[in-house]
């Protein structure tokens, strides 16, 4: 049943992706702001096809810790279902991405209309620097910044390299940041057909405030908090059979 339902999903995948992938970035050529709201809906259905095909539910706790002002998202980063999630539950965003992203039909032209900020992460300083002023402007103009600082998807039990890039962007700028930890790799594995019906698991803030941090230790802090937080959630038991 598991490969039979994965395969539901990956159809109705394809006719979705597509659709919406096409009418993202068209929607931008007449307001700037529907792009979003598109990337909503996409992101909101493919979560519910998900469910109604694979049996993929969430329970979330700290949500009261949601500001109402801009602030910089920096999540665990196991598999593409959190990517949705946040696009679909959250104000709107720009992502960091690397910037081989840009390059795919359909999700690249979506990220474009949404004014992602696409890195050659091979540039070191060059590609930071590029996170703060462009992360910046965007926080300026009203739009949330999205990052994964561990930059790839981690299999769940595993811990990724943070990257400074989030923590540099809330120090230059005093906004804060909200963690958010999950493990939606254990039913949703990375860069894998077969999903596994169960309940993922999202823990979010409370935001962690730069003010009297240096980069390094905003960097800490938002791992740390992550990764106690992963912890708990961690384990068997949270996916069905």
């Amino acid at each position: 049943m598991t490969l039979l339902r994965s395969a539901l999903f990956l159809l109705g995948s394809l006719v979705i992706t597509p659709f919406f992938g096409f009418l993202i970035p068209v929607t931008w050529l007449i307001h700037r702001k529907w792009p979003f709201h598109v990337a909503r809906h996409y992101a909101g259905t493919t979560l519910k096809w998900a469910q109604w095909t694979c049996g993929i539910r969430c329970e979330i706790r700290g949500w009261e810790h949601v500001p109402s002002t801009p602030t910089i998202v920096m999540s665990k980063h196991q598999s593409a279902w959190e990517t949705l999630f946040i696009a679909h539950r959250f104000p709107h965003a720009c992502w960091i991405v690397k910037r081989e992203l840009l390059w795919l039909p359909f999700v690249g032209w979506g990220l474009l209309a949404m004014r992602a900020i696409a890195i050659d992460r091979s540039s070191g300083q060059a590609a930071r620097e590029q996170i703060v002023q462009q992360g910046a402007e965007r926080l300026k103009q009203g739009l949330w910044v999205t990052i994964f600082p561990e930059g790839t998807r981690v299999a769940p039990g595993k811990r990724g390299r943070y990257g400074i890039g989030g923590a540099l962007l809330a120090t230059r700028t005093g906004v804060p940041v909200l963690p958010i930890a999950h493990n939606a790799g254990e039913v949703w594995p990375r860069y894998a057909f077969r999903k596994h019906a169960g309940t993922v698991r999202v823990v979010i803030g409370p935001v962690i405030d730069p003010a009297g941090r240096d980069v390094l230790q905003m960097k800490n802090a938002v791992e740390n908090w992550i990764e106690g937080e992963m912890a708990h959630i961690t384990g068997p038991g949270h996916a069905d059979a």
